[in-house]
């Protein structure tokens, strides 16, 4: 036994001891270091210890850590055992250096439990804290995002009403605001009523004073809207808003702009979907207000009252073409007879129309197109040479009404010399050329029968006969009506007269009001020098010499009048509008035809579509029919709203858009103002969003 526990002993005793005096007890530091620096740590820790140092390390995991995903660094735990002091001091340099954090740790076993079941506590302690603070700091936030966007208003409110008050000034007494401002002359009782209860709500005892001012500067142009007539007014404003005073066109636009959108895009079955659209978004506008937000949303949504008026007047001209998805509707029952057409099958392989045919005169179709010109193979003939005319009878009719609407302007503003030198001479010219034009295609329509002149190939061109009205304007080769020729010589004459009536009346008469404006200035001037040469007038004094100066200052302001007129910068712009009205009148009237050529496009593509698609569907045989027809309607549905509505919609809306700014509203409107803009907090947080 006792050499047993030699044998032990031996064991347990270090072999590079000599005795149990020279043992030192192993020291140690434990703290934290970033993960990417621990390797390089280690082997600097290694050579500088020259391997006398035990390093042991342990990686921290993500979840203990109280970081988020920016601020998280990876890091790990270690501990350094070594012996001695220099050593030591060697490991702190080095963890100082690889900036590694040290914490204080108890050597003896005891004193490490408790310190970790203290700081288990305390760590439990700042996780609900934390857990607290979070939860504290959310409900926080929701209430103050609940709040935000009504105190977003209030701030962009108090902050307009500051920056309007900013605008002011203060009076003598440094008391009152005193602000300069546009209002509207029949709002003037609300306004004065508010600015009262403003004074009542804010306990002052001085009333509110409002005075009209005598302003030299042009004032803004307001227009009342509402939701109905706003989107119209948009469409003219985009081409400039009216100068003061001067005639809107806008509730003439809301009537004839659909109905030249419907002339374009005349199909009763294609506005019926098109006034469904709008309908569903006028009766749906609170619900789908959200959809202003959006680009093209706000779009359609903002003008759905237009669309809604553009598929109705399109259901209107369609029953006027007779056509529904390029069908016709036999409603009343056709006037025509052409049974002898038909075969013993009922088949017929050609069927052409003409007014030899068996027709009733005196009982017409009542309303439209007869449907029996679905069945011709003359039809194109016919609705392209009714589209054309009714194209050039729109025209004309529309840029009449422009001129007619400069005659309310002249009136207003007291220009009663254009009147003289533009109104009735542009009437006069428009009217004996074109609007002669119109009266000879009603003229046709009604009273040029069968037969006529069928010797000599029946009624005459009548392109032919407007441009032989000025290449030979004595001869009519085929008359419409007896002293045709007469009537076309006399209305040649008188436009040819109204060219040099509008070209060079204005400027001379101006000149000539000009001239008696000098004339009349320079008698002014020569009463001063009847006044020195007056022994009792004094020769010097302020009283001289503000009566002299006032004698002078209609010299002074006569002679920059006449600085500021030009004989010739007046007569090339009465040159240069007297050549746009006159060549203007030849190409707007051309220009109206693209309503024919816009509703005959859409009417070919709306019958290619009915034919290349739906009528392949309806007269497939056999089992599979209905899963044809089901095929074919779905192509044939979506082509029709993707090409025909929208878009030929859009087409039509551009061209109807066209004829409205250059060819209606350059005969009376100038456009050359600016909008009123009311302090609004309406608008300014719409323009905020936007």
């Amino acid at each position: 036994d006792s050499m047993a526990g030699g044998a032990a002993a031996d064991e347990r005793t270090p072999l590079l001891a000599t005795d149990s005096s020279d043992r030192r007890p192993l020291s140690f530091l434990a703290g934290v270091i970033a993960w990417e620096k621990l390797h390089t740590f280690e082997r600097v820790l290694w050579r500088v210890s020259r391997g006398n140092v035990f390093l042991r390390y342990a990686e921290i995991d993500k979840n203990d850590m109280q970081q988020t995903e920016d601020t998280y660094v990876h890091k790990c735990v270690i501990m350094i055992f070594f012996q001695g002091p220099q050593l030591e001091a060697r490991v702190k340099k080095i963890c100082e250096g690889f900036g590694a954090s040290l914490y204080q740790c108890p050597k003896a076993p005891g004193e490490r439990q408790a310190m970790l079941v203290n700081l288990a506590t305390q760590l439990q302690d700042v996780r609900s804290v934390l857990t607290q603070t979070a939860n504290h700091r959310l409900q926080l936030l929701e209430s103050i995002a609940n709040k935000l966007h009504p105190w977003t208003i209030q701030v962009k409110k108090i902050k307009a009403i500051y920056d309007t008050l900013n605008m002011c000034n203060v009076d003598i007494t440094q008391q009152c605001l005193v602000a300069e401002c546009w209002y509207p002359v029949a709002d003037f009782a609300v306004i004065h009523a508010a600015l009262h209860r403003g004074q009542v709500s804010s306990g002052s005892s001085i009333p509110p004073i409002v005075q009209h001012m005598p302003i030299t500067k042009t004032p803004p142009t307001y227009n009342k809207v509402n939701k109905f007539t706003s989107a119209f007014q948009n469409i003219v404003d985009a081409y400039g808003v009216a100068s003061y005073r001067e005639v809107n066109p806008t509730p003439f636009t809301i009537i004839t702009f659909p109905f030249l959108f419907a002339v374009m895009f005349g199909d009763c079955g294609h506005g019926t979907i098109m006034m469904l659209f709008a309908l569903f978004m006028v009766l749906k506008e609170k619900e789908l207000a959200f959809m202003s937000r959006g680009e093209i949303t706000g779009t359609f949504f903002g003008g759905r009252y237009i669309i809604l008026l553009m598929g109705l007047f399109s259901m209107y001209t369609g029953l006027i073409y007779n056509d529904c998805f390029s069908k016709s509707l036999n409603i009343f029952g056709s006037s025509w007879n052409i049974s002898a057409e038909f075969d013993g099958t009922g088949e017929s392989s050609s069927v052409a129309l003409s007014v030899d045919d068996d027709f009733d005169r005196h009982n017409p179709y009542p309303f439209g197109l007869d449907p029996i010109w679905q069945l011709s193979t003359n039809k194109l003939t016919f609705t392209n040479s009714f589209k054309m005319k009714l194209s050039v009878v729109l025209g004309v009719m529309q840029m009449m009404f422009g001129i007619i609407l400069s005659l309310f302007n002249y009136v207003h503003f007291g220009d009663y010399l254009s009147i003289f030198t533009q109104f009735i001479p542009q009437v006069l010219f428009l009217g004996l050329i074109f609007g002669y034009l119109t009266a000879l295609i009603f003229f046709k329509w009604i009273v040029v029968e069968a037969g006529f002149h069928a010797s000599i190939g029946g009624p005459p061109s009548l392109l032919i006969t407007l441009i032989s009205m000025f290449l030979s304007p004595g001869s009519v080769s085929n008359s419409l009506f007896e002293g045709q020729t007469q009537i076309q010589v006399v209305f040649v004459l008188v436009a040819v007269l109204c060219v040099p009536w509008m070209l060079f009346v204005k400027p001379i008469v101006l000149y000539f009001r000009h001239q008696n404006s000098v004339m009349t200035a320079e008698d002014v001037e020569a009463l001063p020098l009847n006044v020195n040469e007056d022994e009792d007038m004094p020769e010097s004094g302020s009283d001289h010499e503000d009566s002299k100066r006032q004698l002078r200052s209609p010299v002074n302001s006569d002679s920059t009048e006449r600085e500021e007129f030009n004989f010739g910068d007046i007569f090339v712009h009465q040159a240069i509008h007297t050549i746009e009205f006159c060549l203007g009148c030849i190409s707007n009237t051309a220009s109206y035809l693209r309503l024919w050529a816009l509703s005959l496009a859409h009417a070919e593509l709306s019958e290619v579509l009915w034919t290349m698609m739906l009528h392949i569907g309806l007269h497939w045989g056999g089992p599979l029919s209905i899963v044809i027809i089901f095929v074919t309607w779905a192509i044939w549905a979506v082509l029709t709203v993707a090409i025909l509505l929208v878009m030929e919609g859009l087409s039509a809306f551009l061209h109807a858009l066209r004829l409205h700014w250059v060819e209606f509203q350059n005969k009376f409107y100038q456009g050359e103002g600016y909008k009123f803009a009311p302090f609004s907090f309406v608008t300014l947080l719409n323009a905020e969003e936007d």
